[in-house]
């Protein structure tokens, strides 16, 4: 009785006469509709983003193997491997050593001000690291090979890695570090046999991440004269234009970042690092530093912030007292602003109206396909901004060539190298609107799709809101894609600034590097309070 009264009190609004089947199977089949629509959206969504995959795998089949082999087994290949695997090995383990040990001593320690020195470990994020090359090139005209290639390495990618390893200490149970000590272990040997295990998911995440980054950067390494993957085939591709040469090289590239995830995916094991059982978060126990040892733990985050931020503005200071007014080329620079700006927020629209589908069938239909679908987003991306570009002027040319050296060709490149940007706060902002309220939405008459946008979306609003900043900043100072896609004409700050530094005119060079570090500035500050919201303080 009771459910044939809840059933009639349910079927009240539809009008008489309709089958109660009919009224049960209507929002069923109105979400299935909308799935519909939705995954066929993703799916051409990841079509799209594995065609630089595509585009290196259809290269090396249209090159065939003896050409091939002339190409990529080579000395300059091997010289080339050299570098590039030398630069891996000695950056990326000083990273994870600044990087953990700025972590620890702005979460475990008595240092002093410790949450000014959080925010100025992640600084250098706001200087690109072309930027920062420039500014050691200004200070030591001499500096190049591979000690100035790690050492502006590790000065501009160790915070990728201080990030995630600060957030994971703050949420970090002490118990576990509580239960080693009272089994008589050291601190030292907590830390390194309890706290750092612990860490592992933080830490090779961003060791990834860097890793990723080296491949990819150019303006760095172009500036300092140390030959990488990257900076071989611009070059290559300048001297002989979408030559085979150029194309083998990208392929070789994009085969190392492949190798690199799966080598990652296949090392991070498979342990649990969630916390079971009842019980709520205390604060974290911090060491207590001794007078001389807070003097000699002083040392590191003054030194790092002296090379990080001091250097880079000590030489932009520099610069534009010597260059004064006459620096400030006004009409270059605002055009060069309005077209970063333009590039910047169409960019950023695009790509999280792209990433909006994907993101929302990841929380709403978790399932095999729709990982697979979202994964595809992931490995696109990982490959360099060079190789992104290299395939679409390949396409662009034989298939459509009316869209070579357009905007929109510039715009799809950032679609495709910085979807995963926008998916990550998506994801986020989405899961945090409850279904339930779509559902209800729908039960008073809206469509799926204005349930999602009248509910959802401004719910998931904040989360919207910094895709489209993450997005707007990584353009910004985006650099080899758009030299190499953008129209003939254009000059955003990032190129602006590199074509002056090419003709060594420092002083001219230097107010496009300052609006660039201010515009990035609010990223930084995003980055910073979002670690802080991770650990629920």
């Amino acid at each position: 009785m009771n459910g044939s009264a809840s059933n009639t009190a349910t079927a009240q609004p539809a009008p008489a006469g309709t089958p109660a089947a009919t009224r049960l199977e209507r929002p069923r089949l109105a979400r299935g509709r909308s799935l519909s629509w939705v995954a066929a959206i993703s799916i051409l969504i990841a079509l799209f983003s594995l065609l630089p995959l595509a585009f290196v795998i259809g290269v090396a089949i249209d090159t065939g193997w003896d050409n091939i082999v002339p190409l990529v087994f080579r000395p300059r290949v091997g010289e080339l491997l050299l570098n590039t695997g030398l630069l891996l090995i000695c950056t990326i383990p000083l990273c994870m050593v600044l990087g953990v040990a700025m972590a620890w001593l702005t979460e475990r320690s008595n240092l002093p001000c410790r949450r000014l020195w959080s925010l100025l470990a992640i600084a250098p994020m706001a200087v690109p690291a072309f930027v920062h090359s420039y500014a050691w090139i200004s200070l030591l005209p001499s500096l190049h090979g591979l000690p100035a290639a790690v050492l502006l390495s590790v000065i501009s990618y160790f915070p990728f890695l201080y990030l995630p390893t600060a957030a994971a200490l703050r949420r970090l149970d002490p118990g576990i570090e509580d239960v080693a000590a009272s089994l008589g272990l050291k601190p030292w040997a907590v830390f390194f046999r309890v706290v750092l295990p612990q860490l592992r998911l933080a830490t090779w995440g961003g060791m990834l991440l860097i890793g990723l980054h080296l491949l990819a950067e150019y303006g760095l390494y172009a500036m300092i004269r140390f030959d990488t993957f990257t900076t071989a085939i611009f070059d290559q591709f300048q001297s002989t234009f979408n030559g085979p040469a150029a194309n083998m090289l990208a392929g070789v590239l994009a085969l190392c970042c492949l190798i690199m995830l799966s080598g990652e995916a296949a090392t991070r094991g498979q342990a649990r690092y969630a916390r079971v059982g009842a019980g709520s978060a205390r604060p974290q126990v911090l060491h207590h530093f001794s007078r001389p040892g807070m003097l000699l733990a002083l040392l590191l985050p003054l030194l790092t912030t002296a090379l990080t931020l001091g250097v880079p503005f000590m030489t932009l200071g520099k610069w534009l007292l010597a260059g004064g007014s006459a620096a400030w080329r006004a009409d270059e620079l605002l055009s060069a602003l309005q077209q970063t700006l333009l590039l910047a927020s169409g960019g950023a629209l695009l790509t999280t109206l792209a990433a909006l589908p994907v993101a929302w069938l990841a929380i709403r239909a978790p399932g095999r396909l729709h990982r697979v679908l979202e994964a595809c987003n992931y490995i696109t991306s990982s490959l360099p901004g060079i190789v992104v570009a290299l395939a679409l002027v390949t396409i662009s040319i034989r298939f459509a060539h009316s869209l070579y050296q357009t905007a929109f060709t510039v715009l799809l490149a950032y679609l495709l190298m910085f979807l995963p940007r926008a998916l990550v706060s998506l994801r986020a902002g989405i899961a945090q609107a409850p279904v339930e309220l779509e559902n209800v939405a729908r039960s008073l008459g809206r469509s799926p799709l204005q349930a999602v946008w009248q509910i959802t979306l401004r719910l998931a609003a904040p989360g919207a809101a910094s895709a489209l900043a993450l997005v707007f900043l990584a353009i910004s100072n985006e650099l080899t894609a758009t030299l190499l896609l953008a129209p003939n004409g254009t000059r955003t700050l990032a190129t602006g600034f590199w074509a002056l530094t090419s003709e060594i005119d420092y002083v001219a060079a230097a107010p496009y590097a300052l609006i660039m570090v201010l515009l990035s500035l609010p990223l930084t500050w995003l980055l910073y309070l979002q670690s802080k919201r991770t650990a629920g303080r």
